[in-house]
Order: structure tokens, then C-alpha cells, then sequence
């Protein structure tokens, strides 16, 4: 396995998935790669989060 370099699907930026996400991802089973990078999936969630209350 190597790091890979994926497109963010909601800012358009190039972040990395490291070798230790693979590893984590493969883990617990998912079988998805990201499409958000780390920033815009801490968004996201804050967003779904901020929603419920």
C-alpha cells in the first residue's frame, strides 16, 4: 500500500490518504475511500450535528 492523492468533492482540494487511514479504513470494513478531505468531513459533520439540536 502507498499514500494515495484524492480530489475533496465539495472544495476541490488535493489531500492525501495515508497509508494509517488505508489501514484504519480496511479495519473497520469500510469499503469506500473518502471524497471530503479532513476539513471539509469535520464541516459536514458539525453541520449534521449543529442540525439536531
Amino acid at each position: 500500500m502507498e499514500d494515495k492523492k484524492i480530489i475533496c468533492r465539495d472544495c476541490n482540494q488535493e489531500f492525501v490518504f495515508t497509508v494509517g487511514e488505508q489501514e484504519f479504513y480496511k479495519e473497520k470494513g469500510f469499503e469506500n475511500e473518502p471524497v471530503r478531505c479532513p476539513d471539509c468531513r469535520r464541516a459536514r459533520k458539525n453541520q449534521k450535528f449543529d442540525g439536531r439540536r
